[in-house]
């Protein structure tokens, strides 16, 4: 009886110490809340402000030629629209998203689909056509404007003396070019993410009911592509709708605007001093962007239901 009181005695600790494994103190689950105000500092100056402002300066008139700013209404915007620049900045904007999407997404399913198995070939070049992805958007446009220069390496390689940025109806195509090029490898990896999460079962039946390679892909791979074309689609197309280093380091907007977008436009009024004007585009530029990303986003995800 006394060995069971004592064993009795001493397993009582080692119950309430199984009952405190596993806590962590009161004091390292509750921070003060005002650990978080550096962090809160830096978003609200260099993110929430700005983006308000951009709300108030379109309708005043902010520039390097006024002492004060005064509120001018909807003045700003009468100035773009009536010079026609903003019908021209809204066509060029809209083609050069529309062809970058295209290109983008074309070349990063194509290399999806040609480096789709896992062999150690085609884990190194998935790598390889990723690196443009890390490389400056700045860095990539410069570089391709020398190449494509009229004096550039790609005349002396064909021995010939094209102006390859010097035309107003092929220019923007090669620059969305050089857009799609520059970010396929992120197009490539998620359309590979999409191809891989596809059961191997129904490619399997497809095999079996007689289906070939196209109709494989068209039939079943295809409609279960269909997340990653929603997030690939709607990425390009906005992230093209704001581009800006691309443009800037191989045309500058030339020739004759005819690749001036949003941005470039902006750049250039707001060097001019016309710092409200350029707000009232930069305001137009996002509610252009808005009216086209949500109506294609709920298409898009209506898509994915019906297939």
């Amino acid at each position: 009886m006394a060995d069971t009181a004592i064993r009795t005695r001493k397993q009582k600790p080692a119950t309430g110490a199984a009952r405190t494994v596993g806590r962590i103190p009161r004091a390292a689950v509750h921070h003060p809340w005002w650990f978080a105000l550096p962090a809160i500092a830096v978003f609200a100056g260099f993110f929430l402000v700005p983006n308000l402002l951009n709300f108030y300066y379109p309708f005043t008139n902010w520039s390097s030629y006024h002492a004060d700013i005064a509120f001018t209404g909807l003045d700003n915007f009468k100035t773009i629209a009536d010079d026609g620049t903003l019908v021209r900045a809204i066509r060029t904007t809209l083609l050069y998203a529309l062809l970058a999407a295209v290109f983008q997404n074309g070349f990063g399913l194509v290399l999806a689909l040609l480096l789709e198995d896992d062999t150690r070939f085609n884990r190194f070049f998935r790598a390889v056509f990723f690196l443009p992805v890390l490389i400056s958007a700045l860095a990539t446009g410069y570089v391709f404007q020398a190449l494509l220069d009229q004096d550039g390496a790609v005349n002396s390689v064909l021995g010939t003396d094209i102006p390859w940025l010097g035309s107003t109806t092929w220019t923007l195509v090669l620059v969305t070019l050089i857009h799609g090029w520059k970010w396929m490898g992120l197009a490539m990896l998620i359309y590979l993410a999409g191809l891989k999460g596809i059961p191997g079962e129904m490619l399997e039946a497809a095999k079996c009911d007689g289906a070939g390679p196209w109709r494989t892909f068209w039939s079943v791979r295809w409609p279960m592509l269909a997340p990653a074309v929603t997030f690939n689609v709607t990425t390009a197309l906005i992230g093209s709708m704001n581009t800006f280093d691309i443009v800037q380091a191989t045309t500058g907007g030339g020739p004759a605007a005819s690749t001036e977008v949003f941005n470039i436009y902006m750049f250039r009024i707001f060097g001019q001093g016309l710092y409200a004007q350029a707000s009232a585009m930069s305001l137009v530029l996002f509610l252009v962007v808005v009216a086209i990303a949500i109506p294609l986003v709920i298409g898009l995800r209506r898509r994915e239901q019906m297939l």
